[in-house]
């Protein structure tokens, strides 16, 4: 798989699952959540922009689809890449499949911005921050 594609483990447990039996649409955002932060932790180099505490990256935008359903003891994977780079926005995008079969769950396009968190702004994404992003995007 490519390098620049992060890929994060999860087992569907009885309280990820609505009244239906199936996992709640809400739990879906965690996952991938926990996809993103996985991302950062394969990371070092781009994860050390965020342990200074003067920048974060906020999320603004999120269209997620559910494809099918996923119960309970289904092992999914997380697959989370950086999608788009501009100048004040980027775009990551994540699918969870299903293990055994590959067949997809549900897919995520999440755009963020980074934030100056002493000015509580948006940023531009230039420097060093966008040179350790730049070779991560696969569009």
């Amino acid at each position: 798989m490519d390098p620049r594609i992060s890929r994060t483990a999860l087992r569907v447990r009885g309280y990820h699952l609505d009244g239906y039996g199936h996992v709640n649409n809400a739990r879906y955002l965690e996952f991938l959540e926990e996809g993103r932060w996985s991302y950062f932790d394969d990371r070092p180099g781009l994860a050390a922009f965020l342990q200074k505490g003067d920048v974060a990256f906020v999320a603004v935008n999120l269209n997620i689809d559910y494809r099918r359903a996923a119960v309970a003891g289904d092992d999914l994977e997380v697959l989370t890449r950086l999608a788009e780079l501009g100048s004040r926005r980027a775009r990551i995008h994540q699918e969870i499949r299903q293990v055994r079969d590959g067949k997809p769950v549900a897919s995520a396009d999440i755009t963020f911005v980074l934030l100056d968190v002493a000015a509580n702004r948006a940023m531009e994404i230039s420097g060093e921050i966008r040179e350790a992003m730049a070779p991560l995007v696969l569009p």
